[in-house]
This record gives C-alpha cells, sequence and structure tokens, in this order.
C-alpha cells in the first residue's frame, strides 16, 4: 500500500525504492503481466494475494508507464531506507503525518542527513514516504 500510494501522489516519472522484494519483483520482473495471464493467479496457481490491493496499483503503473522500481535491502545502512523506515515509524505511532521542502532533522536515532551522502536523493526532488503497521 505504500508504494502504491507513492505512485498515485507523485506526478511525473517515479522511481520506487522499497526494501519489499514482493513489490518490486512484481514491476521490475513483470509478475503482474503472469498474474494477469492467469486470471489473478500466481505460479503456483493459487490466488495472488491481496489481489484487491494489487489490481489497481498494477492498473496506475501500467496507465503511468513511466516507474522503476529498485530493491534495497532493510535496515541494512542504507541511509534513505533508515530515514523512511524511521517516518513510517513515526507517522504508524503518532497517527499524523508530516511535510516539509527540507529532510527533517529529528526523527529518530540517527544523526546523518542522507539527502547530502553521496547516491542518494538529490534536493529539489520530490519524495514521498508512505509506511503503516
Amino acid at each position: 500500500m505504500a508504494a502504491y500510494r507513492a505512485v498515485q501522489a507523485l506526478d511525473g516519472p517515479v522511481h520506487i525504492v522499497s526494501d519489499s522484494t514482493y513489490v518490486v519483483n512484481c514491476f521490475r520482473d513483470e509478475w503482474w503481466e503472469g498474474w494477469i495471464a492467469r486470471g489473478w493467479k500466481n505460479s503456483a496457481k493459487k490466488p495472488v494475494a491481496n489481489r484487491d490491493l494489487w489490481e489497481p496499483f498494477v492498473a496506475l503503473v501500467r496507465d503511468r508507464d513511466d516507474g522503476t522500481f529498485r530493491w534495497v535491502k532493510g535496515h541494512g545502512g542504507d541511509p534513505m531506507n533508515d530515514l523512511v523506515d524511521r517516518l513510517a515509524v513515526e507517522a504508524a505511532s503518532t497517527q499524523r503525518a508530516r511535510s516539509g521542502s527540507e529532510p527533517p532533522t529529528e526523527v529518530g536515532p540517527a544523526d546523518r542527513t542522507p539527502f547530502r551522502e553521496e547516491g542518494s536523493a538529490l534536493p529539489g526532488h520530490p519524495l514521498a514516504v508512505f509506511g503503516h503497521r
């Protein structure tokens, strides 16, 4: 649901970086094509779990045709993944959203700002963080 909401929220080309292999493989490896061809059954001929969530997500990504997906190991030291994990935990525990044009400086124990580290998101590019418990 988090990746779906991000694709909904951002205009223009989107690059989803997720620690969910299920989400990334669905689009990067085009699992969704097989699901549709098999009537929303997986390769084991079982119903695709959470079809009610996958169907609109697949339709949105197909219609947009401007998304890319990349996997990153969760809790593996990737600065952006660590930041978004802390933001998602914060939002789930407080049930409050936050927004702004600068990286947050008070979101848990890490004190580095991943926007300024090599290979991280570029300043001025929209970023959406969605999470749930």
